[in-house]
C-alpha cells in the first residue's frame, strides 16, 4: 500500500514529462538550494566581466590576448562547478570518511610550498608552479579540510548520541588538527590565509556547542599569537608595510599606501551607476595593481558604481543567508559545523577583501569569493557550495 505522502517513480507515470520528473518533490533538483547556486553563478559571471575589463589592456599580463584572463576565468568557473557537482554526488557524509586522506594530502601540499617547488607570486610565497603556466595555492584547499576535519572530530560522539556536546579532549584534538596547517601557512608567510583559517576555526567551535572557555581562550591565544608574530618579525617587510599603511593612510602615498589610495579613488569616481564597463579611467589607466585578483572590487566600484558594488554584496549576502538556513535546519551536528565553518570563511574573506579596498581593513592579499581571478580560490569556494548543497540534499524530507 502506498501512503498519502509516499513518492516513487511510478507515481509520476509515463504521462509526466522529463522536466516534471526533474522537479518532482523528492527529486535532486528540487532539493538543491537554488538561491545559493544562482547567486554564486551570478557572482562568477560578474567576476568574468570585471576580470576582462581589468586585464584586456594589460599586455604585460595577457600575453597579447585581451581574452586571456576571460577564458581562463570561465574555465576556472566551469571546473569549479564540476567539482561542486562531484561533491554533491559523493556527499558530505561520504567525504567524512575520507577526511584523513584529504587532510594528509592538503598538509603535504602546503609543505611543498616551503620546498624549492614553491613559488612567490605578488609577494606571497604561497604557490606551487605547475606545468603549462598554471599554479596551485594549497592554502585554499586547507580551508576546506580544516572544516571537514574539525567537524568530523567534534560531531562524532554527539551525532552518535554519546554526549550532548564535545568534551574538552575532543576540542583539543580538533584544535591540534587545525594548528598544523595553520602553522605551516604562517611560515610561508601567508598571513591573509591564516586570518581566514583562525576565523573559520572560531566559527566551527561556536557551532559545535563547545564550552565558552574554549572560545575566549582561542580569542586570547589569537591576540597573543599576533603580538608574538609581530615581535618575532615572522612577517615579511611588505606585510608589515601593509599594516603600517592601514594604520596611517597618509604614510608614503606613492609607496606602501599607493594601492589603497588608488583603490579608494577608483571606487569614489564611480558614483551611483559607474562609468560603464571598460570605461573606468583608473582601470584602463592601470593605476590600481592586481585589479583582477585582490582589488577586483575596485573595478565594480568604478565601472558599475554603487549599484554594481551593492549587487555583489547582496549576492554574497544571499549565499550567507541561505547557508545559515542550511546550518540551522540540518538534523546532524556534523552538517551544522561544516555549514558554519563555510559561513565564517565566506563572511570574513568577503568583508576583508571589500574592506581593504575601502580602507577599513588592512590589505591582506585575499581574493573576493567567486569574483576574483584565481583557479585555486574558485575551485575551493565551489567545493564549499557543493558541501552546502549536499547537507541540504541529504537532510530528511519533511512530510
Amino acid at each position: 500500500m502506498t501512503g498519502a505522502n509516499s513518492f516513487s517513480v511510478s507515481s509520476y507515470g509515463p504521462k509526466r514529462s522529463g522536466f516534471a520528473r526533474l522537479f518532482a518533490r523528492d527529486s535532486l533538483a528540487r532539493r538543491l538550494d537554488w538561491p545559493i547556486l544562482l547567486s554564486a553563478l551570478a557572482l562568477s559571471l560578474i567576476g568574468t566581466a570585471l576580470v576582462y575589463s581589468a586585464t584586456r589592456n594589460r599586455t604585460e599580463l595577457n600575453q597579447g590576448d585581451p581574452y586571456y584572463f576571460l577564458t581562463r576565468h570561465l574555465l576556472n568557473t566551469g571546473i569549479g562547478i564540476a567539482l561542486m557537482i562531484g561533491t554533491v554526488w559523493l556527499g558530505h557524509r561520504t567525504l567524512r570518511t575520507a577526511v584523513p586522506v584529504l587532510y594528509g594530502v592538503s598538509v603535504f601540499l602546503v609543505l611543498l610550498v616551503l620546498t624549492p617547488l614553491g613559488a612567490t607570486i605578488n609577494g606571497a610565497h604561497a604557490w606551487i608552479r605547475l606545468p603549462g603556466g598554471f599554479s596551485l595555492q594549497p592554502s585554499e584547499f586547507v580551508k576546506v579540510t580544516i572544516i571537514l576535519g574539525m567537524a568530523m572530530l567534534l560531531a562524532a560522539r554527539v551525532d552518535a548520541g554519546d554526549r550532548p556536546h564535545p568534551d574538552h579532549r575532543t576540542v583539543l584534538q580538533s584544535l591540534g588538527l587545525a594548528a598544523v596547517p595553520i602553522a605551516i601557512t604562517l611560515l610561508m608567510p601567508d598571513l591573509g590565509s591564516v586570518m581566514v583559517m583562525v576565523v573559520l576555526v572560531l566559527g566551527v567551535l561556536l557551532a559545535s556547542g563547545a564550552s565558552n572557555r574554549w572560545i575566549f581562550g582561542l580569542i586570547g591565544t589569537g591576540v597573543a599569537g599576533a603580538i608574538a608574530v609581530w615581535q618575532l618579525k615572522i612577517l615579511d617587510e611588505y606585510q608589515i608595510n601593509r599594516f603600517a599603511a592601514f594604520a596611517n593612510p597618509s604614510l608614503d602615498p606613492a609607496g606602501v599606501g599607493y594601492n589603497t589610495n588608488q583603490a579608494r579613488i577608483a571606487i569614489g569616481s564611480g558614483g551611483l551607476f559607474g562609468t560603464g564597463l571598460g570605461q573606468g579611467s583608473q582601470t584602463t589607466g592601470q593605476f590600481v595593481p592586481e585589479q583582477q585578483t585582490d582589488f577586483v572590487f575596485t573595478v565594480a566600484g568604478e565601472e558599475l558604481g554603487f549599484v554594481g558594488g551593492a549587487l555583489i554584496i547582496v549576492l554574497l549576502g544571499i549565499v550567507l543567508w541561505r547557508a545559515c538556513r542550511i546550518a540551522r535546519e540540518t538534523t546532524e551536528l556534523y552538517g551544522t559545523i561544516v555549514a558554519a565553518g563555510i559561513i565564517a570563511w565566506f563572511a570574513f574573506q568577503s568583508f576583508e577583501n571589500i574592506g581593504m579596498t575601502l580602507g577599513i581593513m588592512p590589505v591582506a592579499g585575499l581574493p573576493l569569493p567567486f569574483v576574483s581571478y584565481g583557479g585555486s580560490s574558485m575551485f575551493a569556494v565551489w567545493v564549499a557550495v557543493g558541501l552546502l548543497q549536499s547537507i541540504r540534499v541529504q537532510r530528511p524530507m519533511s512530510a
